[in-house]
């Protein structure tokens, strides 16, 4: 299977003759054939292409809690894929299988943008997301599944770490409906190591997230020992999140599991991801959950008002749905953020691998 030569819309000439890809913060500049960090970005002739437009390492059909996305449609199924290949360099890579693929170029299923909104549909999904390896690298194609699921009524949910230029992040969170995104640490020297890529753009995604879009927004942030877990940065984060997004957005502190390049560092315990919450909770962020464990009390839903615990779930199934329409709390009446729909029965914690033809 050949890969594509879909035209890319960011990218410009230099005076040497180099081409700049101005997707992401990298801004690799390209010879003739050359490929950008990611590996799907690819200059031929005085061209920007695309080469995994349409292409896709694997469609599944979760629950949106796996996101995680606790506050948007709570319950509720999403149709999820990615493609191949990425734009940070993660020592510590959960997804590298893919993200890091090589091979896929040649292995990846084959989907039109229409063709995927048609099975999220036939599928009773609530939204797609864009997930797996970020879909940063694949904005134009996700941008063009995007345009299909409106126009069949499904949401779109962009998986990411949120590391992209200024005209990209407008062009591309124009089309999304929800976000999570990955705050992999909260120093520059974490970033700069482990990640290759650095702190600021992703803190300016954010805050155009929160100020200038009305996506929906959560964060994520991977605990791994010794590396990103000190009080002292867990703290900051949260005071950072309190005063430039708000308390009311949602963060996750998930647990690291050994892989990819760091499989000499051990697991996080459950009590680091427990006393990560409760610094957040006291810097006054009102939903604070954990990840990656089991800890029914670290995946409730609280009113932030009254404590009465709102959406209990254990793993990713929902125990019990209180919340009142549009989404308040029945004891007290206060709204809770979020995007939240008629809940009469949950998709669960089901994994269902799905086939879509072109």
């Amino acid at each position: 299977m050949k890969e594509s030569l879909y035209p890319g819309r960011y990218g410009h000439l230099l005076d040497d003759g180099r081409m700049q890809c101005d997707l992401c913060p990298r801004n690799c500049r390209l010879h003739r054939d050359q490929r950008g960090a990611c590996f799907v970005r690819r200059r031929v002739g005085d061209q920007m292409v695309l080469t995994a437009y349409g292409r896709s390492s694997g469609f599944c059909i979760d629950p949106i809690e796996k996101k995680p996305l606790n506050h948007f449609y709570p319950g509720t199924s999403v149709l999820s894929f990615g493609t191949t290949g990425c734009n940070l360099a993660c020592k510590f890579c959960q997804n590298w299988d893919v993200s890091k693929s090589r091979e896929m170029e040649t292995l990846a299923a084959v989907a039109r943008p229409e063709s995927i909104a048609d099975a999220a549909v036939a599928h009773g999904c609530k939204s797609v997301a864009f997930t797996y390896n970020d879909p940063v690298i694949f904005a134009e194609y996700a941008m063009d599944v995007a345009d299909a699921c409106h126009k069949r009524g499904i949401k779109t949910v962009a998986v990411t770490a949120g590391y992209m230029g200024a005209e990209a992040r407008r062009d591309f969170y124009a089309k999304m409906d929800a976000a999570n995104v990955d705050l992999k640490g909260f120093t520059d020297a974490f970033y700069f190591t482990l990640t290759g890529a650095r702190l600021q753009p992703v803190l300016e995604t954010l805050q155009y997230l929160r100020h200038d879009t009305d996506v929906w927004l959560e964060i994520t942030t991977l605990l791994i020992p010794g590396r990103n877990d000190s009080d002292v940065e867990i703290r900051a984060e949260a005071q950072w999140i309190a005063k430039e997004l708000g308390s009311d957005v949602p963060l996750h502190f998930t647990a690291f599991h050994p892989d990819y390049k760091m499989i000499d560092v051990p697991p996080t315990p459950f009590l680091t991801l427990s006393r990560a919450r409760k610094i957040a909770i006291a810097q006054g962020l009102q939903y604070v959950y954990t990840g990656n464990v089991h800890d029914p009390d670290g995946a409730t839903t609280y009113c932030p008002a009254c404590r009465a615990p709102l959406i209990v779930r254990d793993w990713h199934n929902i125990e019990s749905y209180r919340l009142t329409q549009p989404g308040n709390c029945p004891e007290c009446s206060v709204t809770i953020a979020g995007r939240f729909g008629h809940f009469n029965r949950q998709f669960g914690r089901r994994r269902i691998p799905v086939r879509i033809g072109t």
